[in-house]
């Protein structure tokens, strides 16, 4: 691997006597990474039924590697059911180190594609908010594919920039993950494409952009609350360059040591000229010290200085009204509803039911109800009515389990008929399923867990899979 001569040459006097180390690293194969969906199955049930072998990663909980030359996860009937996450080790660190519990309200600034978001989602376990933004709508589809295909119920999904969100939630958030755009050289062995689009200028001019980002974050943060910032980049500039401009910037703010890990290496005050021996809190994961790539992690915490009861309706942009106003449900859609609630066991209590043109949302009453924001998905879509029938989404079958549906055909993942499913085919039934199974919607399921809608007619199974995420041959 050849790497550009600006950029050794700074790692030699980052490194000194790791660098050779390092260097051999990269020429090393690159390890693939894969994070259990806990909000599905157990990490000790998914280590009984993985049908590869994994090894566990020590520094993450739900994280194991597996090899990916010889095994594709992606094309296996759990991946369709969202029991795990394909990551990068190293990716997996800054999620794992922010501390979520259920209840909290959550910003994932820098989104897309959803690896930490999923795993921010189901650290809430069905409570609180998660707001995942990206200012591309382009990649931000790719996030709501993947909170949808994890089953996540309480999720706004927005694309805003973060001087506009920080205008409506101003001191809302407890948590917030900021995985920043970077110069990307922990990613140089994994892609190589990366290389090449490395300049000496690259580092100073990401810095720039990032210490915009996470000042609009810091401003949505609540008092006692903690924002994680993160890189997956090596340069001090950065890394602890940003964190330290941060620091500066805002009094209230002090560093914490996230949990540690003997692999770890601290921050690096003299990199960046500084005898601030806090930035030694900081993690720095280098590919030569343990598996994966590369990232940086900086946990911050917000000293308490005013009441903050985490209301955002003194906002003039709260009582604006928009063409994404709430709307009750009429009393047509309701019935409609009513009648697929029949087969449903799924609480909604908690929830309230929006109706958008016939489309129907379940909403966290906990979740804010912002107008003029640009989002493409706040809650769950449970699907449409038309024509005095209900067509279910693909969400609401991945938000479900299988307990919660009263008409399922649960299939191994071994039949090869579970692969035609996933390929969008009909399917056929026995003749014990036909007795077993009652004519209408059908919740298909591999091995106890959903993946996805079938309308059943004598021995049919009209295939409702989603179009866009079918399995490709």
């Amino acid at each position: 691997m050849e790497l550009p001569v600006a950029y050794t040459d700074r790692m030699k006097l980052l490194l000194g006597d790791e660098f050779e180390a390092y260097l051999e690293s990269m020429s090393s194969e690159r390890l693939y990474g894969l994070r259990v969906n806990t909000s599905k199955i157990s990490v000790e049930e998914f280590e009984k039924i993985s049908p590869f072998p994994i090894k566990k990663i020590p520094y993450i909980k739900n994280g194991f590697t597996y090899d990916g030359n010889a095994f594709s996860p992606a094309k296996h009937p759990y991946y369709f059911a969202g029991l795990f996450y394909l990551q990068d080790p190293s990716a997996m660190t800054p999620a794992s180190r922010l501390p979520v519990s259920p209840g909290d309200k959550v910003l994932d600034l820098c989104a897309a594609p959803g690896g930490k978001s999923t795993e921010l989602a189901a650290g809430l376990k069905g409570e609180g908010v998660l707001v995942a933004n990206d200012i591309s709508a382009k990649r931000a589809k790719a996030l709501q594919k993947n909170l949808e295909l994890f089953g996540m119920k309480n999720i706004r999904i927005t694309t805003e920039y973060p001087d506009r969100l920080c205008e409506v939630f101003e001191g809302y958030f407890d948590k917030i993950l900021i995985d920043a755009p970077c110069s990307g050289e922990g990613m140089f062995r994994k892609d190589p494409a990366m290389i090449k689009a490395w300049t000496e200028n690259s580092p100073a001019e990401y810095a720039k952009l990032q210490e915009q980002i996470v000042k609009a974050a810091v401003k949505m943060l609540a008092d006692d609350g903690y924002m994680l910032y993160s890189t997956c980049t090596f340069s001090p500039c950065e890394d602890e360059g940003t964190v330290l401009k941060i620091l500066e910037a805002d009094e209230s703010l002090e560093l914490v040591r996230p949990d540690w890990y003997e692999g770890f290496a601290e921050g690096i005050p003299e990199a960046v000229d500084s005898t601030n021996d806090d930035l030694k809190k900081c993690i720095r994961i280098f590919p030569h010290r343990m598996d994966g790539e590369g990232h940086f992690v900086a946990l911050f915490h917000k000293r308490s200085t005013t009441k903050n009861d985490n209301k955002i309706d003194k906002k003039s942009v709260y009582n604006k009204k928009s063409k994404n106003s709430k709307k009750t449900i009429t009393k047509e859609d309701k019935a409609v509803f009513d009648e697929f609630l029949q087969l449903c066991e799924m609480d909604i209590s908690a929830y309230c039911i929006e109706d958008h043109s016939g489309k129907l949302y379940l909403k966290s009453s906990q979740m804010p109800d912002i107008n003029g924001l640009k989002f493409i998905r706040d809650g769950l879509y449970l699907g449409e009515c038309k024509k005095q029938r209900f067509e279910p989404s693909q969400a609401f079958a991945m938000a479900l389990s299988k307990k919660e549906f009263k008409n399922c055909f649960d299939i191994s993942s071994k039949d090869e008929r579970v692969v035609r499913y996933l390929k969008g085919e009909t399917i056929f039934f026995t003749e014990d399923e036909v007795k077993a199974i009652n004519d209408g919607h059908v919740l298909v399921c591999t091995d106890g867990f959903p993946l996805g809608w079938g309308k059943k007619k004598n021995n049919t199974l009209k295939n409702r899979y989603h179009s866009g995420w079918r399995l490709m041959s």
